[in-house]
């Protein structure tokens, strides 16, 4: 990965790697926020917990190259295609990172009740030391880290319009999440670029 240097870009250190944070990086994210929740195929999966079948605290929506396939908490999505506008903005990523970007996994948090569990993006099918690139669009939520081993919890709030890059191997050493915000009405769509090998 060959990183450009970002004007405003922030570098994050962490015990095993580093975050990248850019506030600015989406010139009108509203706009593109309303263009891809007009997108047909969003869906709300259901996960099984203890034998019992809940609807995920948010929905969701793959994209990518045509064939590309994620499974991840016991789902297989399918990409067919990449929406309007964001090809331009994989594009302008790839060249910014110096990284190939495949699909991408949209979460729609409708509201603060809205959420992400702890987890990391460490599936076999994005390799050893995968670069995910975090795009977030409308309400700004915190992003909340805690390191696999013990240690201290950070936060970090999401600004719309922002792109965060958690660069390797911060997925071998922490975990992520989107917790609950109380007071929060306004919708956000969260793009996570992604390269799948396998």
């Amino acid at each position: 990965m060959r990183l450009k240097s970002l004007p405003g870009a922030e570098t994050i250190p962490l015990v095993g790697g580093e975050l990248v944070y850019l506030p600015n990086y989406v010139a009108e994210p509203d706009s593109l926020k309303t263009a891809l929740l007009a997108v047909p195929g969003w869906y709300q999966p259901q996960l099984q917990v203890f034998g019992k079948y809940h609807a995920t605290p948010r929905r969701v929506h793959f994209v990518g190259d045509a064939g590309v396939q994620y499974r991840y908490s016991g789902h297989l999505h399918r990409a067919e295609g990449w929406p309007p506008g964001l090809a331009t903005l994989r594009d302008r990523l790839e060249e910014d990172c110096g990284q190939r970007f495949n699909c991408a996994l949209l979460n729609h948090y409708r509201d603060g009740n809205d959420t992400m569990g702890y987890h990391s993006d460490d599936e076999t099918a994005l390799g050893d030391n995968p670069t995910v690139a975090s795009v977030s669009l409308g309400a700004e939520r915190d992003f909340a880290l805690k390191p696999k081993r013990g240690g201290r919890a950070q936060t970090l709030p999401l600004a719309s319009g922002s792109l965060l890059l958690m660069l390797p191997p911060i997925q071998r050493y922490w975990r992520h999440a989107l917790p609950k915000r109380a007071g929060v009405g306004k919708e956000r769509v969260n793009i996570t670029f992604r390269r799948i090998i396998d």
